[in-house]
């Protein structure tokens, strides 16, 4: 959709803009709900204090999965070990990682039923944080067109044009939000 009013096109490509930003965070936080299955990505809100400087995790670490259900962390400074599980217990009290000296270990288990269904409850949670984000773009959205309505000569025809426009890439992005709730609710409910 073009308009020949560039602030209209400037206000779409705002929307579009703001939309992506709110699919990201979403990709983000259920990437860090576990689902059962080891994913380094639950330790992205690991920091740790290291000489002075908060440090994210993966900054001072090698991060692998050994096996579905392992993540083994192998720490370049061996002395920060139990800092490291320290933080990581206070990111997430679930996660319950064990040291050798040498390196970490979590072991995920087998989710029980109770749990598959809290964390789809959680899901839910943040798709409806992301709906509620989208909405709150394209409310600005639609009060910054009416404001180029007024200060311009736009037909009443086109401004309900674009209104519809802005609907359409509202709901292209809530599709887009089901899918990855649906690919995620998946994902935990899978034994």
């Amino acid at each position: 959709m073009y308009y020949e009013n560039s602030e209209i096109n400037k206000s779409f490509e705002t929307l579009k803009t703001n939309c992506e930003s709110v699919m990201d965070f979403l990709r983000r936080e259920l990437s860090t709900i576990r689902a059962g299955r080891a994913n380094p990505r639950i330790l992205d809100r690991v920091t740790i204090d290291y000489y002075g400087a908060r440090t994210p995790l993966q900054h001072m670490a090698n991060i692998s999965v050994p096996d579905a259900r392992t993540l083994l962390i192998s720490l370049w400074d061996t002395s920060k070990i139990r800092e490291v599980v320290k933080a990581i217990n206070e990111v997430d009290a679930t996660l319950n990682p064990s040291d050798d000296g040498k390196a970490i270990r979590i072991i995920f288990p087998l989710l029980n039923e109770e749990r598959r269904k809290e964390l789809v409850k959680n899901v839910r949670k943040e798709t409806e944080n992301a709906k509620v984000g989208v909405r709150n773009h394209r409310r600005d959205c639609l009060e910054m067109l009416k404001r180029i309505k007024k200060d311009s000569n736009i037909s009443e025809d086109m401004m309900s044009s674009v209104e519809d426009d802005v609907q359409r890439i509202v709901d292209s992005y809530n599709i887009m939000i089901e899918k990855i709730t649906a690919d995620k609710e998946k994902e935990i409910l899978e034994i």
